[in-house]
């Protein structure tokens, strides 16, 4: 069994945006990853793509910025594209 893998990047978007962004990206990805809105709250959303593998993204503020944490077992590499197309956090 493959260990969880999490990711984090800082940006300046705030959580809202995060997350509507992450909707947004994941809904448009190949069939073969795509995935589909499971939960949303505050600050968080998970997503369910094929084979029942889960995405869960969280979004928080932290020191000016938002902190985005990517958790997920067989999509790490659609989390770090992700992540890559938020924009940095602003350097102090």
């Amino acid at each position: 069994a493959s260990a969880r893998t999490m990711q984090e990047q800082s940006t300046s978007l705030s959580p809202q945006d995060v997350i509507a962004r992450a909707k947004e990206f994941f809904a448009q990805r190949s069939p073969l990853y795509a995935t589909f809105l499971d939960q949303e709250g505050p600050g968080f959303a998970t997503f369910r793509g094929q084979g029942g593998e889960e995405i869960v993204l969280a979004a928080v503020p932290q020191a000016g910025a938002t902190l985005v944490t990517g958790s997920t077992y067989l999509f790490d590499m659609q989390v770090a594209r992700f992540l890559s197309t938020l924009p940095p956090a602003a350097s102090k």
